[in-house]
């Protein structure tokens, strides 16, 4: 069983990659929300600035990319919030079988949203534009929940491996 694990834990440098680039586009993306949130409020002050008619939808896009991916991003550091008041009553195994149990749950969840979030994206999205940009589709506007899908699925494969592992093998603490 521990050869499996040892076999298993060789991917942890590519999920430290995919980790990387989801924490690049976050940066990136908050950059963007802070650039034109900047030019917005100088173009209002002064006058050879401008301030465009698409900067908000633009930047609530980026937030809407920014939220679900840094929530992504929250589920390989285990930063949501849990309930842990009781973990020091329980047996050790219970903990663990109770977080693989939550590990599942947010997996259904991440397959969910990959699958009705596209679906979304695709159908109204793809009705639609952007009111100030009518040649840009609204299927931008909902990508964000099958992208932080994904994303979700990825670390929370991880994340539920190494609860798995931790179940089975007693030196990883």
């Amino acid at each position: 069983m521990s050869n499996f694990f040892s076999t298993v834990d060789k991917f942890k440098p590519a999920y430290d990659m995919v980790y990387k680039i989801v924490l690049f586009i976050c940066k990136l993306l908050l950059i963007v929300d802070i650039l034109i949130a900047t030019m917005v409020v100088a173009g209002r002050y002064i006058s050879f600035i401008p301030s465009p008619a698409w900067s908000e939808e633009i930047i609530l896009t980026c937030m809407a990319y920014m939220a679900v991916l840094s929530a992504a991003l929250a589920i390989r550091r285990k930063a949501h919030i849990r309930m842990t008041a009781f973990d020091k009553y329980l047996p050790e195994k219970l903990v663990i079988s109770l977080d693989i149990i939550s590990d599942i749950a947010v997996l259904v969840l991440a397959v969910v949203m990959v699958v009705v979030g596209w679906k979304y994206a695709v159908q109204i999205g793809s009705k639609g534009t952007y009111v100030s940009m009518p040649t840009v589709s609204r299927f931008w506007m909902y990508l964000p929940v099958p992208v932080a899908g994904v994303a979700m699925l990825i670390f929370q494969v991880e994340v539920l491996y190494n609860n798995v592992k931790r179940f089975f093998v007693d030196e990883v603490r």
